[in-house]
């Protein structure tokens, strides 16, 4: 059996930029969740996403939680979802016992589609944030949700933790809303092996924020606690990882951008696949790519064909309207997301993939379409 080929793994440096501050976290005895890892990752993120400040949590999911109660949400009140996502964007919303309504995707981005968001205001006029995602590292349409979101005065919160280095006609993902929530998790372009970061210009918020996962801490000398606190703070240790990975972001864009092209090219014309869309307007960071499949061969087909040759892929997120948890939660749109599921492949996207293991991985494809006649 060959090599496990992964969908996406953590890659290390070959510089071993992530040792060297891991290292000085050891020497400096800043293991715990406070030390120079921490503040300067916040910085250095910031600074390469142009916003003014951060917060470094332990999970993409803790900083979606800590937004949500940065703009104020409470029980009861409604915050608008993108429905094509993974369920850590949602779960937040029940955290803080506010109601989710899901927001169906449009076709050219995959994203929340804007007019089914503009449907929802019609019905909900009383929402109180818009929580939209950019999903496999294709950014939504932000000329659009933020003029309707401006609108009707709402706070929108990006959920980016698969876009880090993707760009809106020029403007990374992330930067757009009230806040944006980034995730290095083990899969993600770039990892911390688990953790997240929260950025807004909005220096007051993102102190709050930090004093929040902290277990909200009074300054007194005694431990004294007003507020609801959390234990949310990032490690030094994995802030240390951050840093250094941080240093290849552009390698690893570049290397997913080489990934699809690849892909594209070998599969392009085989009947019934059609990969995901890039826009004139987008830069993504191509973090999976995906596809879908509309003729003979079916995803399943596709699933279990890699599975026997050790190549793992999967299929795209489970839409929330159709997960039992949520099902009986608000959704406003059609069957795009819906769609999308019966009919999306994951492929690997692993940064440490050699050319040699593309071309069988692609060969192994086109054999499904010659088994299957078709091509």
């Amino acid at each position: 059996m060959a090599n496990r080929i992964w969908l996406a793994s953590p890659h290390m440096s070959d510089e071993g930029y992530e040792k060297k501050f891991i290292q000085e976290a050891f020497d400096n005895n800043w293991i715990a969740p406070l030390g120079q890892n921490v503040n300067e990752f916040e910085k250095e993120l910031a600074e390469k996403v142009g916003s003014k400040f951060a917060a470094a949590m332990n999970t993409g999911t803790a900083a979606i939680h800590l937004a949500l109660r940065a703009v104020g949400i409470r029980e009861g009140d409604i915050v608008f979802c993108s429905a094509f996502t993974f369920s850590a964007t949602a779960y937040p919303i029940i955290y803080e016992r506010a109601v989710p309504v899901f927001i169906d995707s449009d076709y050219e981005t995959w994203n929340m589609c804007p007019k089914a968001l503009e449907s929802a205001f019609e019905k909900y006029p009383n929402v109180k944030a818009v929580l939209i995602v950019h999903l496999y590292g294709l950014p939504a349409n932000m000329d659009r949700i933020m003029e309707i979101c401006n609108k009707h005065d709402v706070k929108v919160i990006e959920d980016a933790a698969e876009s880090l280095g993707t760009f809106y006609k020029g403007k990374h993902t992330g930067t757009f809303g009230e806040y944006g929530a980034f995730s290095f998790n083990g899969n993600k372009i770039i990892t911390t092996s688990g953790g997240g970061m929260l950025v807004s210009d909005n220096e007051e918020r993102i102190k709050k924020v930090r004093f929040w996962s902290t277990q909200s801490r009074d300054p007194a000398r005694h431990y004294q606690h007003s507020e609801l606190g959390f234990n949310y703070r990032m490690s030094n240790v994995s802030a240390g990882i951050g840093r250094g990975q941080l240093k290849v972001l552009d390698q690893r864009v570049a290397k997913k951008r080489y990934i699809f092209e690849v892909y594209k090219k070998a599969l392009g014309g085989l009947a019934g696949l059609e990969f995901m869309p890039i826009n004139e307007w987008s830069e993504p960071n191509y973090w999976l790519t995906c596809m879908t499949l509309s003729g003979k061969v079916r995803p399943l087909d596709l699933f279990e064909t890699l599975d026997k040759e050790n190549i793992e892929s999967r299929p795209v997120w489970k839409p929330m309207q159709m997960q039992p948890f949520f099902a009986d939660y608000d959704y406003i749109g059609g069957d795009v997301s819906e769609r999308l599921y019966e009919n999306g492949v994951c492929l690997p996207s692993d940064t440490k993939m050699t050319d040699e293991d593309l071309k069988r991985i692609c060969a192994i494809i086109k054999g499904l379409w010659e088994q299957d006649g078709t091509q």
